[in-house]
């Protein structure tokens, strides 16, 4: 039986985003956890605590004697991990816990600085030399083989299923109603309340689904909430919700638009970040900039086909090397 031991966002987020990457992760990862024993620490919490300094340190011996360490998705790749970072909480003492780590479809921050020497040191030291590691987008890959590791741009694991066979199953004419989501991290007042009128104006009915913590409030400020329905935040009841009603989705958060091209939903992101934009360029999503919100309209009401471009082969290539694996 293989130890696996997993650095997954979704333990501790305030992101639901993070559980749909945890999930696809571990659906498309079956063959290789399934049977094996499996130990998840957080990403966003240090994984070193005072009381670990009195007792002996089973997380260390955990992570020794484990078979496979993985970073799972996310955007843990931080151009300056000299500063703390809720998305990936880890300082240079704490490296041994993270040694021989691999990747998986992660992604670099959106920061505009190029990456200090620190965080080259940091993940120079961290990940695999042994295993090549799947990055979300290219420039993930280029940094990665500017420290000496090998990697492939297999995109962010919630792609993987999202095959030419399957996407001819997504509806390309609009639904009568829209569940749409808005990011309270990344505000942008009059954009935000121009975009949420013009789904008023398309659509019967209006569904909010809340993935992150603040979301709600947020749009409490953009407008009147009185003639808009809420889901509740949990993934399982947006899963639920997706499969038993016909719905557009339309929103700025990218992994709820892509949980819904997962459940054959009609998506438009709306772009706000580095993410959507790198994944846009590799990967065929159907998008718009938020900077041009006003051309949403006329967007909604067109034909919209999905046509989302995986990289079939580097997946399969990536795979391969835990497919030998029989948990003995």
């Amino acid at each position: 039986m293989k130890k696996i031991i997993l650095f997954d966002p979704s333990c501790g987020t305030r992101n639901n985003g993070d559980y749909i990457i945890s999930s696809s992760i571990m659906k498309e990862m079956d063959f290789l956890f399934s049977g094996s024993f499996l130990i998840k620490y957080s990403t966003h919490t240090p994984i070193t605590h005072f009381y670990q300094l009195l007792h002996p340190n089973l997380v260390l011996k955990s992570c020794r004697d484990s078979d496979y360490k993985f970073l799972c998705g996310s955007n843990l790749l931080k151009k300056n991990m000299f500063h703390l970072s809720p998305d990936f909480n880890i300082h240079f003492s704490d490296s041994v816990y993270y040694n021989n780590s691999i990747c998986i479809g992660v992604g670099m921050d959106d920061e505009t600085l190029k990456p200090t020497l620190y965080s080259k040191l940091l993940f120079k030291k961290i990940l695999s030399n042994d295993f090549i590691h799947s990055v979300r987008d290219e420039e993930a890959k280029e940094f990665l083989e500017s420290i000496g590791k090998k990697a492939v741009n297999t995109g962010c694991p919630t792609l993987w299923k999202l095959t030419d066979d399957f996407c001819k199953n997504i509806p390309i004419n609009k639904a009568k109603n829209v569940i749409f989501t808005i990011t309270d991290y990344c505000k942008n007042f009059d954009k935000d309340k121009q975009f949420v009128e013009i789904l008023k104006k398309n659509y019967e009915n209006l569904f909010f689904w809340i993935q992150g913590d603040d979301d709600l409030n947020y749009l409490k400020q953009l407008t009147d909430i009185s003639d808009i329905n809420f889901i509740n935040p949990s993934l399982e009841y947006y899963k639920d919700f997706l499969i038993n009603n016909d719905v557009d989705y339309i929103g700025t958060r990218l992994h709820a638009g892509i949980f819904a091209m997962q459940n054959l939903k009609r998506t438009i992101i709306v772009m706000i970040d580095n993410r959507a934009r790198e994944m846009k360029k590799s990967y065929n999503l159907n998008t718009i900039d938020r900077d041009n919100i006003d051309k949403l309209d006329e967007i909604i009401n067109q034909e919209i086909k999905t046509n989302i471009k995986i990289n079939e082969n580097e997946i399969i290539f990536w795979k391969s090397q835990f497919k030998g694996d029989n948990h003995e």
